[in-house]
């Protein structure tokens, strides 16, 4: 699924702009389909997912639904012209929104089970955060290759190849995994486990029952980090859906609307997914190889956040130092610092709040501080479009991310949250 959305974000755009003429307004527009898609598919896929048992598993089915929907409409991308002509629309928008808006559904139709069954096959602490850094480093490999495959082949061999890819690697990876019948705290009285029960030992035990107590979610806790969250989602998400104005008229020196030769394009495309990939080589070797050790040394928390204000200082030089291919590859492997905390350490601090047996519906609940920062991102196609230096992408970047670190400041370590904010009960 981490390959799916590389496809769309190394190929949606381009092709957008390249084969149909979309502007950047006309894109931005497009790409808002995808937080409509979350906000209904994760947040109703995470709570029927908490409570169905089917085709041998929980999150099993999901995965399997939204990998074969993903890879179709990946294959679409290419052919909205011959949709087009099929169906006797007239507009390429349309096409373009209805494509789009299927294969982001389909993506949160799955990444929220795939995210979900990390917390649910792992116990709470440090079991959990390298469940979730050896996540992103796979997902994130996959990623690699996307882009790469973008970059020195095409983005059509990629799509075309990322459709088979998506199929393969979301269908049959699931039958291996073997998911737990009964969520944890299920079968647990009084809110209290034994370490037998649910293979932590005694002091991590204790630590859960005063921060997360079973059957209920810390909802101060979970509500700083969604808001945390949600400003680094803003900057990260204009520079996923605009990037390509940056390199075609800072770097490239092209206006943004000029029609381009093909020969011109593929060289867009080609800085793209090498920037693209060299964001994500860092995105998935960071969390295993740095951001765990680190974390066990001086928390999630304070790892996450230094790394979110790296990225803010990327951001920023990309502004004044970026306007040349080498610089700008260099300085995205400054960014991918940050984006190798996003991908990976959130999910661990925000699944050690929340109730356990509802962790599909608290997962679907916290993307929203993904999907509705997209939307922002997604508005933002015409200031940019009309904004005579396109470097302005990357303030906004620069400046949310920095809010975004200073918010991260403010939420507390599992086990430092009773002595700070208050746990709700159950709902």
């Amino acid at each position: 699924m981490g390959f799916a959305l590389c496809v769309q974000i190394a190929a949606l755009s381009w092709i957008l702009n390249t084969k149909y003429g979309l502007n950047l307004e006309e894109i931005g527009n497009v790409w808002l389909a995808g937080p409509v898609a979350g906000i209904l598919g994760q947040v109703v896929v995470g709570f029927v997912s908490d409570k169905v048992w089917f085709m041998g598993g929980r999150r099993r089915p999901f995965i399997i639904i939204g990998g074969t929907i993903a890879a179709l409409m990946i294959l679409a991308l290419p052919n909205l012209g011959l949709i087009q002509s099929a169906l006797g629309i007239e507009s390429i928008i349309g096409i373009a929104l209805t494509v789009a808006l299927t294969l982001d559904l389909a993506i949160n139709v799955s990444f929220n089970p795939a995210r979900s069954i990390i917390a649910d096959v792992t116990t709470a602490g440090d079991a959990r955060t390298k469940g979730y850094t050896w996540m992103q480093t796979i997902s994130g490999f996959f990623g690699v290759l996307a882009y790469l495959i973008g970059a020195f082949v095409s983005n059509y061999h990629l799509i075309y190849l990322g459709a088979a890819i998506v199929f393969l690697f979301s269908v049959f990876p699931t039958f291996f995994i073997q998911e737990p019948r009964e969520l944890e705290g299920e079968d647990l009285a009084d809110g209290v486990a034994s370490a037998a029960d649910i293979g932590m030992d005694a002091a991590d035990v204790a630590a859960t029952a005063t921060s997360v107590p079973i059957g209920g979610t810390n909802w101060p806790a979970f509500l700083m980090i969604c808001a945390a969250h949600a400003f680094t989602w803003v900057g990260v998400q204009t520079m996923f859906i605009y990037t390509f104005g940056y390199i075609k008229e800072v770097i490239m020196g092209f206006d943004s609307n000029a029609v381009l030769t093909e020969v011109q394009n593929n060289d867009i495309g080609f800085t793209i997914g090498v920037a693209f990939a060299i964001l994500n080589t860092v995105g998935f070797l960071l969390p295993a190889l740095v951001l765990e050790p680190v974390a066990e040394k001086i928390g999630r928390v304070k790892t996450h956040t230094l790394a979110i204000a790296v990225s803010a200082i990327g951001y920023l030089l990309i502004v004044y130092l970026g306007n040349s291919v080498t610089s700008f590859f260099v300085l995205m492997a400054v960014v991918g610092v940050g984006w190798a905390a996003i991908v990976s350490l959130p999910f661990a601090i925000m699944s050690e709040v929340v109730d356990q047996r509802k962790m599909g519906l608290m997962m679907g609940l916290f993307n929203l501080s993904v999907v509705l920062p997209q939307i922002v991102a997604s508005k933002l196609g015409g200031y940019i479009e009309h904004s005579a230096d396109k470097s302005s992408i990357f303030w906004i970047s620069a400046i949310t991310l920095g809010v975004s670190a200073v918010l991260w400041l403010f939420v507390r370590e599992r086990g430092q949250q009773a002595a700070t904010l208050p746990a709700s009960g159950g709902h």
